[in-house]
């Protein structure tokens, strides 16, 4: 299996590692498959609703780790409304690509920011959930009652 130099450079100095502590937001995704655990924290600025920092945990493969790592590129100092516009084949984009077997772990980069954001409205009642992230969590809740 062949990775691109983006790819082994992400997943040998991931950016972002860590865990931000009293998180305004944690999503934890896992592909009970592969075995790939992800865990994303994030600190929004609730006026401008703008993702100030954002850190990552992840068990898994290289792949999963660099996918981790460019996801917090791309999404740090994004409005909510702009990170939910980045998708998995964005991802998988900025790494030069992925080998196709592999491709699930941007998968779970792009659902555990949808749940780090979602989480983020369970605690802020107060704001009104985006239509496209309630649905987006709604469906990664249902596929996780499935497996």
């Amino acid at each position: 299996m062949q990775y691109t130099d983006k790819v082994l450079e992400h997943f040998r100095n991931p950016r972002n590692m860590g865990q931000i502590e009293n998180a305004d937001g944690c999503g934890e995704v896992g592909n009970p498959v592969c075995g790939d655990m992800m865990r994303i924290t994030i600190k929004i600025d609730d006026e401008t609703e703008t993702i100030e920092d954002i850190k990552f945990t992840t068990f898994g493969c290289g792949a999963a780790i660099a996918s981790s790592s460019v996801l917090t590129e791309l999404i740090k100092g994004k409005t909510i409304t702009e990170a939910l516009q980045v998708t998995n084949m964005d991802v998988v984009e900025e790494l030069g690509g992925l080998p196709a077997i592999k491709v699930h772990c941007s998968v779970l980069a792009e659902n555990a920011i949808v749940a780090a954001l979602y989480d983020y409205y369970q605690k802020h009642p107060q704001k009104e959930i985006p239509l496209e992230l309630e649905k987006r969590a709604k469906a990664l809740e249902t596929a996780a009652a499935d497996d």
